[in-house]
């Protein structure tokens, strides 16, 4: 089973706090089994502008790394619903977990997007915090 990650969980490599370490340590061990999107890829260069160069080569080593899987038709119907709550790249990163036959859980801090795919009964994985720390 594979995990998708959004920007924000693939950002963590980018600070120096207690849950990025606990997300480094968790990405160690489970790198081959994370995928990512276009639009994940581009939340983690944003999110490196302005940072030193460690952190910028950092970010540019792990977009290298991690595997993409290209947005497909059947993810626009689950985001599309999911419109109504989520902005629209929060929804397509939705939709892309939903639909993908070989993705069963979404690693993110986002607490709205980690709140949406539990009504989906996604697995949602944030290391370094309690499960289901977005209902607290």
């Amino acid at each position: 089973m594979l995990t998708y990650a959004d920007g924000s969980a693939l950002s963590r490599v980018l600070a120096a706090d207690p849950e990025s370490a606990s997300w480094l340590r968790w990405y160690a061990v489970h790198a081959d089994d994370v995928v990512t999107s276009p639009l994940g890829l581009t939340e983690l260069r944003r999110s490196a502008l302005g940072t030193d160069a460690v952190a910028r080569a950092t970010a540019y080593e792990l977009a290298e790394q991690v595997t993409v899987v290209r947005f497909f038709d059947q993810a626009f119907r689950p985001a599309s619903m999911a419109s109504a709550v989520l902005d629209p790249f929060r929804a397509m990163h939705l939709g892309i977990v939903v639909a993908h036959p070989d993705i069963g859980r979404l690693a993110t801090y986002d607490p709205l997007l980690a709140r949406v795919a539990s009504i989906y009964d996604v697995r949602v994985v944030t290391p370094g915090r309690p499960d289901g720390w977005w209902d607290g």
